[in-house]
């Protein structure tokens, strides 16, 4: 997989029809229910189906968006301003589902839908690192720095050979720059999201969509170590064999424990630890329209599920901005700051 110059084009947004235009200004956001002792205030508008954000340079955001359908090869990311009225910056233009964004030192990464680009902090031409990644047809998910900001994380999501994961697919990769990729862990269908809490422990979405002998599988969160292997498509869920894929009680035992189980098709899209408690993590489930709390300790067994927020047809991406949530709304094309009010 050789290095391919692709020019993407630099607009300076004073396009509205390019980003659907901006605001900035904080509304109460009276669709989305919280506990008491929280708000909910809309913080951006006027995006189209953003994906993932995290932080840019000198304190913007960075937000992937599809801007417009799957297919279309509309997707930007763009720079913004939460703190300005000032139009978005489109960095990068016609790109195909874009799913992840990071940045590391002066590069930007983008995930298309199955290729990892990079290109500088200003905008202007990415360079295909890697294409042709082993994918089920989705796309990669999410990507995600490490904190010393020295590695990309990413996915390959699995498709099957077989009674086993095909070559090079369900596999989490850790990529230097510059470098060759990395297996950190394997046996996933899509895991698509990622987040470190404060002691360093790497907590993942995964997404376990079909059917196992007979029966859907649960949606999961998974706490990750270097060198695991989670087993699919022997093993779903909380380490429960699947006989058809020749999978074992034994086996699966061998294999990490759920931190957390939800329902088939949930689609777990995203995870953060909560600002306010560092010993509560948050997952946003797309299918179902919630953000839900799950303890940070293990347990006996996967944790209690709690609602968290509730209200947002499809919500998308978490980031924990300082001491307040930051949520895009998919389907209104805004972004949503929780903070926590007593």
């Amino acid at each position: 997989m050789g290095v391919v110059r692709r020019p993407i084009l630099l607009v300076v947004v004073a396009l509205v029809a390019s980003c659907g235009g901006s605001s900035s200004s904080e509304t109460a956001v009276e669709d989305a229910v919280v506990p008491d002792g929280f708000t909910v205030t809309e913080v951006r508008s006027g995006l189209r189906g953003p994906t993932q954000i995290g932080p840019g340079p000198d304190g913007r955001l960075l937000v992937a968006q599809l801007n417009g359908g799957e297919g279309d090869g509309t997707g930007q990311v763009l720079l913004v301003d939460l703190g300005s009225d000032e139009e978005p910056t489109v960095l990068f233009d016609g790109l195909q589902k874009p799913t992840g964004v990071a940045l590391l030192g002066d590069e930007i990464w983008v995930m298309e839908e199955r290729t990892l680009s990079s290109g500088p902090v200003g905008g202007g031409d990415l360079e295909v690192v890697l294409d042709d990644l082993p994918y089920n047809g989705r796309s990669e998910g999410t990507l995600t720095a490490t904190p010393d900001g020295r590695l990309l994380l990413y996915n390959t999501s699995g498709t099957i050979d077989g009674t086993a994961a095909a070559d090079r697919s369900g596999v989490l990769w850790a990529l230097t720059p510059g470098g060759e990729p990395e297996v950190l862990a394997s046996g996933f269908k899509h895991a698509y999201a990622r987040t470190y809490d404060d002691a360093g422990t790497l907590w993942q979405t995964e997404m376990s969509d079909g059917t196992y002998d007979g029966e859907p599988a649960p949606d999961e969160l998974v706490a990750v170590t270097a060198g695991d292997e989670f087993g699919w498509p022997r093993c779903i869920g909380d380490r429960q064999p699947v006989t058809f894929y020749e999978g074992t009680a034994d086996a699966c035992a061998s294999t990490p424990p759920s931190q957390a189980l939800f329902d088939p098709g949930a689609t777990p899209t995203s995870v953060a630890v909560a600002p306010w408690d560092p010993e509560s993590l948050l997952v946003a489930l797309w299918n179902q329209g919630r953000v839900v709390a799950v303890p940070r300790a293990p347990g006996n067994g996967p944790a209690e599920v709690t609602d968290f927020l509730t209200g947002i047809a499809h919500p998308q991406h978490l980031l924990a901005d300082g001491d307040r949530l930051l949520l895009t709304d998919f389907d209104a094309g805004r972004i949503l700051a929780v903070t926590q009010t007593d």
